[in-house]
C-alpha cells in the first residue's frame, strides 16, 4: 500500500520533474535532453541482459566507484555491465573511464523512480545483481528488482544523523524501503546502526569501510602530474577543487590577499559543475586577475588557472602543496578530501563537512586537514603553508597516512558481491 501511495505522488508530479528535468536543467546544461527515454525506463539497444547493475548518482560518485568498478571488471571478466547514473557530468565521466573499454559495457541514466519507469528498465534488462552506491535508495526501482528475483546490494552506505531523521518522517515507506535490500555494505558501525533503525535487519548489514579510501595514483597518473607540474614552473600552488556559487568569490578573495604577501603564488580553481565555468571566468576577469583555462595554452604570468576540464582533479590536486576542498564555506556538506590524500597533498576544509563526517575526523585527528572558519581563515592559513614547504609537505604526508590505513573496503565489498553471485 505504502509504495503505491508513494507510486501516485510521483506520478502526480510527473509533468512538473520532466518539466525540471528537461526545461529547466535542460537550459542550464543542454545535455540534460539527451537520452532524455532513458530517464523514463527505456535502455539502450545494445545492452546486454542478466547484466551487473552499478549506479552512481554523479561524478563524485563515479570517482569514487571507479576502482570498485574495475575490481569488479577484473573479477567477472565474462559478465556484462550496465552503469547508470543521474546527471550529464556523471555519465560524461563514466564515459570517459568505461567507454572504450572493449568489455560489454553499456553506458546510460537510471530511470525517474516511476512505477512504469523502473518496471520497464528491470524487464528489459532482468539483471543479475543491482549495485547501488551510498544512498541512492529508490523504493520502485528495489521493488521490481526484487520481483525479478535480482538481488539489491547497497554498497559504500552511509546515513547521517539528519538523514535518519528525514528518513524516519517516512517511517513505513522506509520500512518498505530496508525490506527490498538484500545487502547493504555501511562505511562504519554508526552508519549500520542508523539503517538498523530504520527497518533493516542486522543479518543484512556487512560493515566494510569506506571505499573511497581505496584510491592511488598509478603510474600513468603520476607520469600525468609530473607534466602538468612542469608546464606551471617552480612557484607556490594551491588548488580549490569542487567550488560552487558564492564560494568561488570566498576562494578568489582569499587569493587576493595572499598575492599581497606572495605574488608569484597560483590559484587552480575548479568548479564543481561545468556550467560554471564561464561563470568563474567572468568572476576573475572582475577581479582583473590575470588567467588561463586548462583547456587552452597555459601562460606562465597566471595568477589563475581556471579548471575548465572533466577528470583532472586529482591530478590537479598532485601539483598543489596544499588543496581546499569545496562545498564547505558555504552550506553544501563538502566534497571528498581523499583525492587530495593520495596525491600526499593536505587538505583546508570549511565549516560544513557533514556529507563526509565519516572521513573528515580522522582526517583531523591524524594532522591530515585543517579546518578554516571563513574566507580570512582561508587566506591566513594559506600564507602559512605556502610559505612553508616543509609543513605542507607533513600536512600532507599525514593525509596520506590516514588513506593508508582505512583502505581495504573494495576488497571486503567484493567479497559480500560475490556470495550474491554464488561465486
Amino acid at each position: 500500500m505504502i509504495r503505491r501511495l508513494y507510486s501516485l505522488l510521483l506520478l502526480i508530479l510527473c509533468p512538473f520533474i520532466v518539466l525540471y528535468l528537461y526545461v529547466i536543467r535542460g537550459k542550464k546544461n543542454p545535455l540534460y535532453k539527451a537520452h532524455f527515454c532513458e530517464r523514463l525506463g527505456f535502455v539502450p539497444t545494445a545492452a546486454a541482459k542478466q547484466a551487473v547493475i552499478i549506479h552512481c548518482a554523479s561524478v563524485g560518485e563515479v570517482l569514487a566507484a571507479a576502482p570498485l568498478i574495475k575490481a569488479l571488471l577484473k573479477e567477472h571478466p565474462d559478465a556484462p555491465f550496465v552503469l547508470t547514473c543521474n546527471t550529464p557530468t556523471g555519465r560524461e565521466q563514466l564515459n570517459q573511464l568505461f567507454g572504450n573499454s572493449e568489455r560489454a559495457i553499456t553506458i546510460c541514466y537510471l530511470p525517474v523512480d516511476f512505477a512504469f519507469a523502473a518496471r520497464r528498465f528491470i524487464k528489459q534488462l532482468r539483471p543479475k545483481i543491482l549495485l547501488v552506491l551510498e544512498t541512492e535508495l529508490w523504493p520502485n526501482l528495489f521493488y521490481y528488482a526484487n520481483k525479478a528475483h535480482c538481488p539489491v546490494a547497497v554498497i559504500n552506505a552511509r546515513l547521517s544523523e539528519k538523514s535518519l531523521t528525514g528518513y524516519q518522517k517516512v517511517a513505513s515507506l522506509s520500512r518498505f524501503l530496508m525490506q527490498q535490500i538484500t545487502m547493504l555494505a555501511s562505511h562504519n558501525q554508526e552508519d549500520a546502526e542508523r539503517f538498523i533503525k530504520l527497518g533493516l535487519t542486522p543479518d543484512k548489514v556487512t560493515v566494510t569501510g569506506s571505499i573511497k579510501f581505496d584510491i592511488a595514483l598509478d603510474n600513468d597518473q603520476q607520469n600525468k602530474i609530473e607534466t602538468i607540474k612542469a608546464q606551471l614552473g617552480n612557484r607556490p600552488i594551491w588548488v580549490a577543487g569542487s567550488t560552487h556559487p558564492t564560494e568561488h568569490e570566498q576562494v578568489l578573495s582569499a587569493h587576493q590577499q595572499l598575492l599581497a604577501h606572495q605574488s608569484d603564488a597560483l590559484l587552480i580553481i575548479a568548479p564543481r559543475h561545468p556550467e560554471q565555468f564561464d561563470k568563474v571566468a567572468a568572476l576573475i576577469e572582475a577581479r582583473a586577475l590575470s588567467y588561463s583555462r586548462r583547456s587552452q595554452d597555459y601562460t606562465p604570468s597566471s595568477q589563475v588557472l581556471l579548471a575548465d576540464t572533466l577528470g583532472e582533479l586529482k591530478l590537479l590536486y598532485g601539483c598543489g602543496q596544499i588543496a581546499y576542498i569545496g562545498g564547505s564555506l558555504i552550506e553544501r556538506g563538502g566534497h571528498n578530501p581523499l583525492e587530495a590524500a593520495a596525491c600526499s597533498v593536505g587538505v583546508l576544509t570549511g565549516p560544513h563537512t557533514y556529507n563526509f563526517a565519516h572521513i573528515y575526523p580522522e582526517l583531523f585527528a591524524l594532522h591530515g586537514a585543517i579546518e578554516v572558519a571563513d574566507q580570512q581563515a582561508l587566506a591566513d592559513t594559506l600564507q602559512v603553508y605556502l610559505r612553508s614547504q616543509q609543513s605542507a609537505m607533513e600536512l600532507g604526508t599525514h593525509a596520506r597516512a590516514c588513506l593508508a590505513r582505512n583502505q581495504g573496503a573494495i576488497a571486503r565489498s567484493i567479497t559480500m558481491i560475490n556470495s550474491l553471485l554464488g561465486k
